[in-house]
């Protein structure tokens, strides 16, 4: 049966390649395609991976996939079919495996794209055609580890593996599980997507809660930045700046222009991280977003 490791016998050869016979089917095992030491002659039997190329013609290899009926493991999506589903790179060097698009969402917006990463195993049809099959809850439950503690406000890299209306369900580089609820996405999280996100909390379920949002110091512009650390350096986290300041003031010591340096002021001001007293013309630090992330 396609997609499954096999014994046949060797019926033939040339330059390029050997051929197998299993139960009266003929597949081609190239010679680049041979991992064994032991050299290969007609009349001996061989062992190999056999399938269908993009050719539909009938192979074997000695370099097995990383993804087989009872192997799960990650591959890249190479393309994106939505009458069909999507095709996955398990590590054959002339065929990648489809995803069907039977088991994906409903919302094709939640569908994966190029280089995301699912994990599958494989199974054979009635047909003897290859599909790849996602990894159920189950099986991300049976690789889980569990997390520390002290995971609050601590960067994870997760990759998506079920996204629904109410969130995605998530899996760490760390093997942690991990949920993000749809207020805490900029944009919903595809099946396969993997993110920079956020630990925000727990879950009685043995989750990590996270958020792709980014934090609030990532979303100031550069020239804010600056500001900020300007005035953390100061032991009075004030300094003698204001709107009404003259512009050769700000350029000499901030290095932007003066509507730069307003513009920033106001998304300082507006996120309540700074206070301004314009009679003394001076900036002071008061909420610093970075203490607010380490809280």
């Amino acid at each position: 049966m396609l997609g499954t490791i096999a014994t046949g016998k060797i019926i033939d050869q040339n330059t390029d390649a050997y051929f197998v016979q299993i139960e009266g089917i003929t597949y081609e095992l190239k010679r680049k395609e041979i991992a064994q030491e032991e050299k290969l002659v007609v009349g001996a039997e061989v062992r190999g991976f056999i399938y269908d190329n993009k050719q539909h013609n009938r192979e074997m290899t000695q370099f097995l996939p990383h993804v087989q009926a009872d192997q799960y493991g990650w591959g890249k999506v190479t393309d994106v079919k939505f009458g069909l589903g999507v095709f996955i790179d398990i590590g054959l060097p002339d065929k990648d495996v489809v995803l069907s698009g039977d088991d994906l969402p409903f919302d094709k917006t939640h569908w994966p794209q190029k280089d995301d990463q699912l994990l599958v195993h494989l199974i054979t049809d009635a047909k003897d055609r290859i599909w790849a099959e996602l990894a159920d809850e189950n099986i991300f439950e049976q690789l889980a580890a569990h997390f520390p503690a002290d995971m609050k406000n601590k960067d994870v890299f997760a990759t998506v593996y079920s996204s629904r209306e109410v969130g995605a369900f998530v899996i760490t580089s760390q093997y942690y599980l991990g949920f993000v609820h749809a207020s805490q996405m900029e944009a919903p999280l595809r099946v396969g997507q993997q993110f920079k996100g956020r630990v925000i909390g727990t879950s009685q379920y043995g989750r990590l809660n996270l958020s792709s949002l980014p934090r609030a110091f990532e979303e100031i512009d550069d020239d804010a930045q600056m500001i900020l650390m300007s005035l953390r350096r100061k032991q009075t986290k004030t300094l003698p700046f204001s709107d009404k300041s003259a512009a050769s003031e700000i350029k000499n010591y901030f290095g932007i222009s003066k509507s730069a340096f307003k513009r920033a002021l106001g998304h300082l001001l507006k996120a309540d991280y700074i206070a301004e007293d314009k009679t003394a013309g001076t900036i002071s630090l008061i909420n610093d977003p970075e203490d607010n992330e380490h809280e």
